[in-house]
């Protein structure tokens, strides 16, 4: 039974299977689907705010995790130098899209499409690990490469929401942020006190964050990606991106390890939510969307990638031009951030449902990569 579930989340079964639900509902029972989504469910609160503003919170943690994980000793993206040239493919992937969907914009848009800019930066880390694994195998280090670049262009995208993305219909009320900080300070303190459960840093810290973020009308899914840091970790990280230790029991692997699988199961949730969008929406923003995602992705990764080894920071062993380009397009997957932050960037359920459209499209990308390497021959390692 544990063997079918690992399958189920390994494949992002959940997340894909909320998102075929949400669109068949849509298209079949738009005004039931919307009443769903949008009614009270708990108390006053509805479908969509419990996923979007409660259950995101743990989805971004967990993404927190990965990275602080990463930047220890040991890991992934520790040292600097070694992540130097990942680093800079993220910053071509991040750039490259912004470049297509501002150029692409101001061809064939309006000017009220420029703030969908945001929209195509992110890598949906789930699907790119998937598809990287069918194109590479497990253990090719393009998969490694790849890995770091999405978590680190997600990173991103959580700064673009918290900075460019706040709610249009309640103005900034930065004063409210002095709870943030003293749930970041209660996190510090809770660390200097040797704290050997993440519990408080959840319930004190992440709860003073979270009301901060949500009184200041800065999206309040991000609270815990300022807590999280602050959870003991290993005094030198031992595993590689998405591995399990089973020997570290610290605070930071421990919240890993116990809400992974409620993480993973509930992307059903994120996707019934936010993936519920009428074919008949698509519009200049899908196409502006996909076409940043498709081409802006893939170019601007393989061109910082390829500057990145001039410049003396090499790519990993077996990864060369055609790998990088590969690399390129699996980051063209936007899925997961990029549904979020066309929810968060349009208000007009027009432009939203055909930007959303954009986002859902950009999975073509992994099946293109999947064909490419085949046709170039890639070679794999199981």
């Amino acid at each position: 039974m544990q063997k079918r579930l690992n399958l189920l989340r390994e494949f992002s079964v959940p997340l894909l299977a909320g998102v075929v639900v949400a669109l068949i509902w849509a298209n079949l029972a738009p005004e039931g689907y919307r009443h769903f989504n949008q009614a009270p469910l708990l108390g006053s609160l509805s479908f969509h705010f419990l996923t979007n503003e409660l259950f995101m919170v743990l989805f971004f943690g967990m993404a927190a995790t990965e990275i602080t994980q990463s930047c220890l000793p040991g890991g992934d993206l520790h040292p600097l130098r070694k992540a130097v040239n990942p680093l800079l493919a993220t910053l071509g992937g991040v750039v490259g899209p912004v470049l297509v969907y501002l150029g692409l914009n101001a061809l064939i848009g309006t000017p009220m499409l420029n703030r969908g800019w945001g929209i195509p930066t992110a890598t949906d880390i789930a699907l790119a690990w998937l598809v990287a694994s069918l194109v590479f195998g497990r253990r090719h280090p393009a998969v490694s490469f790849l890995l770091l670049l999405a978590i680190a262009d997600d990173a991103i995208g959580l700064a673009i929401i918290a900075f460019f993305y706040p709610d249009p219909l309640h103005p900034l009320a930065p004063q409210w942020l002095g709870l943030t900080l003293a749930g970041i300070i209660a996190a510090f303190l809770l660390r200097r006190g040797k704290a050997t459960s993440y519990w408080p840093y959840l319930l004190l810290g992440g709860t003073l964050s979270w009301l901060g973020l949500f009184k200041a009308h800065v999206h309040p899914a991000l609270a815990l990606v300022f807590i999280v840091p602050f959870l003991p970790g290993p005094q030198r990280e031992h595993k590689h991106l998405f591995e399990e230790d089973p020997g570290d029991l610290t605070p930071l692997a421990s919240f890993e390890h116990e809400w992974k699988v409620v993480v993973d199961f509930g992307l059903f949730m994120f996707g019934l939510a936010n993936a519920g969008v009428e074919f008949a929406v698509i519009g200049v923003a899908t196409w502006l969307v996909l076409a940043s995602l498709a081409i802006g992705k893939t170019g601007g990764i393989f061109t910082m990638g390829l500057l990145g080894r001039r410049l003396g920071y090499p790519l990993p062993a077996q990864v060369g031009k055609k790998e990088l380009l590969l690399i390129g397009l699996i980051g063209g997957l936007g899925l997961t951030v990029a549904l979020f932050v066309a929810g968060e960037a349009f208000t007009d359920p027009l432009i939203q449902g055909a930007a959303k459209m954009g986002a859902l499209g950009s999975a073509g990308c992994g099946l293109l990569a999947i064909i490419v390497g085949r046709l170039m021959q890639v070679r794999r390692r199981p």
